[in-house]
């Protein structure tokens, strides 16, 4: 008997902790700005000018009213402009390539130089019915996904092109590590150079928004409806928030990887809300 309860102990010290490392991850609160910001569907962490910005809707997501615009946030939660950038749309996603600050606004993908706050180009999207989100890989190539289109197009020297087309309702998009991912109904997908979809993860409920790389092969996933998951390399989910109850959204996220802090704007709620990854 002495023997047989040695070797479940042995058998807790040697599987347990494996078991606890990830059920242990958390995201624990910061701070959370005030609630002056104007229907935020996206935050991008400036990682060179050490600063947030948040796109506000200021309005309905598919309504062509120019009172969008780009709020300024100091990494504690001050709001240092809220509307920075003015003559917008309903703009979402973000990206950041050089200095520029590239944007998706419904049906165009607007240029923003980030020294001066002023939109320098705007590049219609021909077709597109609701742009979505933005990234940029190294060579400066910006990814737009169209989620009513069902389509993601690619803009380069100032020329879009149709890159994947016959999706179910992309959003998220992720430039990382010379892979793109995609977030596409509730599934997250690694795009192969073939442009063939292979499928990650699925399961996640409430619309999947956001994408952020934590380490290889390992994600921080948003779902618009209020929920965010720890996607891991085998496939498997963590849930990590889930503010559905309380009716908070969790749109399109930003990360500070090197502090580990995830940024998330509440959308109807008006804020930015700043946890850590523990």
């Amino acid at each position: 008997m002495k023997r047989s309860v040695k070797t479940y102990s042995l058998l807790a010290i040697l599987v347990f902790p494996c078991l606890l490392s990830s059920a242990q991850r958390q995201l624990v609160k910061k701070w959370e700005t005030d609630s002056i910001l104007k229907v935020p569907e996206s935050v991008f962490y400036d990682k060179k000018n050490r600063v947030l910005y948040a796109s506000n809707i200021d309005g309905q997501p598919d309504e062509k009213d120019g009172k969008g615009s780009i709020a300024k946030i100091g990494l504690d939660g001050k709001i240092i402009n809220v509307e920075w950038v003015t003559g917008l749309n309903a703009p979402k996603g973000m990206g950041v390539y050089n200095n520029t600050l590239w944007v998706a606004d419904l049906d165009e993908v607007a240029a923003i130089d980030i020294k001066t706050g002023q939109i320098t180009q705007r590049i219609k999207i021909d077709g597109a019915q609701f742009l979505n989100d933005i990234t940029i890989d190294k060579k400066g190539v910006v990814y737009v996904s169209d989620s009513r289109g069902k389509t993601v197009h690619t803009v380069t020297n100032g020329n879009a092109t149709l890159f994947l087309d016959n999706l179910k309702g992309p959003n998220g998009l992720l430039a990382h590590d010379n892979v793109l991912y995609v977030l596409d109904n509730g599934a997250l997908f690694k795009v192969e150079a073939s442009r063939n979809l292979v499928k990650l993860a699925d399961g996640m409920e409430g619309g999947t928004d956001g994408i952020e790389p934590v380490k290889k092969n390992e994600f921080i996933v948003s779902c618009w409806g209020g929920v965010i998951y720890y996607v891991n390399a085998d496939g498997s989910k963590e849930k990590l928030l889930d503010t559905r109850e309380q009716k908070i959204n969790s749109a399109d996220i930003g990360y500070d990887a090197k502090n580990r802090i995830v940024y998330v704007p509440t959308f109807w709620k008006n804020s930015v809300v700043a946890y850590e990854l523990k």
